[in-house]
């Protein structure tokens, strides 16, 4: 695991693991995954390895992610934990985990280029674009590479890749937090979607998703929908330029990690009282559910991300493909939160018992 992320996550994996039973809400699964309420399982961190039984003594793997953030860094926690497990069976698995600065599919192409002249086991893609990176990764499975894709942005449905591990649901997430909207705001109002990368396959399901709820309500109007490119500062200047031109804009729907923050801090500074709801388990995102300037935020289980992440790739190296021993594609659940979750959440991902 890079350095980067070592030091910025100790504090998280310490915590975390000595508090993950702090959660006490109650909830319920929907047929998609995802949870209505509660904290108790928002991130499992207690995985056990299967099972399987490794071919090899050891293993190197490639990841490569849409963007450098956060909420990558917390997949991360989740590989390393299944890379000491495998390592106390004997297995060392080795692995780079690299991503730009700025969401590209040119710049995943490049990267992808490079881990081709190397000797790795398997090539894990967080899919940037998904109409363009598609085609790249068939070339690299017509090319003999083991090719899996994981995190929250898969590849297309006819895509050759192998497998993949992750949010399988980012429509219905999207559905669910505007549903959730829509209700606290009566069904009525002006809302505005800030989607974050264009392309990336996870946005784009989650504007869709509340795209379609919102069409079901005649009394609800889309005023616009701005791509921040992950940035919590275009995040925040988009939804003051919304505040500005809709002054009575009742709610903002925010698809990725970075926008509820931004778009908190312009509602805040605006004196708006609209409506947010947003993905993710930013830290600043929690203060403001805490506070009540965000209503809800869908939460998806990075850790288990990672740890399955890792889990199947080792089954892949081996020469395997889905079927009894994993699925072509491995769920991860989303879990709606609300403001009397935050605090349980704030202390179980960073420590934070502030008041």
């Amino acid at each position: 695991m890079p350095e980067r992320i070592k030091n910025v996550f100790c504090k998280f994996i310490i915590v975390a693991l000595s508090l993950f039973v702090a959660g006490t809400s109650s909830g319920y699964y929907t047929e998609t995954g995802t949870k209505a309420y509660g904290t108790s399982t928002v991130v499992d961190f207690e995985h056990n390895l299967d099972d399987y039984v490794p071919a090899k003594k050891s293993y190197n793997f490639y990841f490569t992610y849409k963007i450098v953030h956060p909420w990558w860094d917390a997949v991360a926690l989740g590989m390393e934990d299944a890379q000491k497990k495998y390592l106390e069976k004997g297995v060392v698995i080795t692995y780079e985990y690299m991503a730009p600065e700025a969401a590209s599919y040119e710049d995943q192409t490049e990267r992808l280029l490079l881990a081709m002249e190397r000797d790795y086991d398997v090539i894990g893609v967080d899919v940037a674009d998904e109409e363009k990176m598609s085609p790249v990764l068939d070339q690299m499975i017509d090319a003999g590479f083991k090719v899996m894709t994981f995190s929250s942005s898969d590849a297309s449905a006819d895509c050759k890749r192998i497998a993949y591990v992750g949010n399988t649901h980012n429509y219905q997430d999207g559905a669910d937090l505007t549903e959730a909207l829509c209700e606290k705001i009566g069904y009525k109002g002006k809302v505005g979607i800030l989607v974050g990368s264009p392309g990336a396959p996870c946005h784009e399901d989650r504007a869709r998703g509340a795209m379609d709820t919102i069409a079901k309500y005649q009394n609800m109007e889309i005023v616009a929908v701005e791509y921040d490119m992950d940035s919590i500062d275009t995040a925040y200047e988009l939804s003051m330029q919304m505040l500005k031109d809709n002054p009575d804009i009742a709610g903002f729907i925010c698809c990725n990690m970075s926008n509820p923050v931004g778009t908190a801090r312009a509602v805040m500074e605006s004196g708006s009282e609209a409506v947010i709801v947003g993905m993710d388990h930013d830290q600043e995102a929690l203060h403001y559910l805490k506070d009540g300037v965000i209503y809800c935020l869908g939460v998806q289980d990075c850790y288990s991300i990672g740890f399955d992440t890792l889990r199947v790739a080792v089954m892949i190296a081996d020469g395997n493909l889905p079927g009894d021993l994993f699925p072509e594609k491995t769920d991860e659940r989303t879990t709606l939160i609300y403001q009397d979750d935050a605090a349980p959440m704030l202390e179980i991902l960073y420590g934070d018992v502030s008041q």
